[in-house]
């Protein structure tokens, strides 16, 4: 939804998705979680390593790769 009301009004977006308003801004106003801080970093290392091996490493490679650095 945080993507998407840039483009669609949030009532309707709200509408669609059966979500209330104090629902949908308390959930706007909650902080990041430990998982989803973790996932932003890991997809910020994936990243950079691809950049490096110049996208040639498939996904089993970047893995094997990732661990041997500690990448959890």
């Amino acid at each position: 939804m945080k993507e998407m009301r840039l483009h669609y009004p949030l009532p309707l977006m709200r509408r669609i998705m059966n979500v209330s308003a104090s629902g949908y801004y308390a959930w706007i106003d909650r902080p990041p979680s430990k998982w989803s801080l973790q996932e932003a970093r890991f997809e910020l290392e994936i990243k950079a390593m691809d950049k490096r091996t110049r996208y040639t490493y498939g996904a089993e490679r970047l893995q094997r790769e990732l661990v041997k650095q500690g990448v959890q």
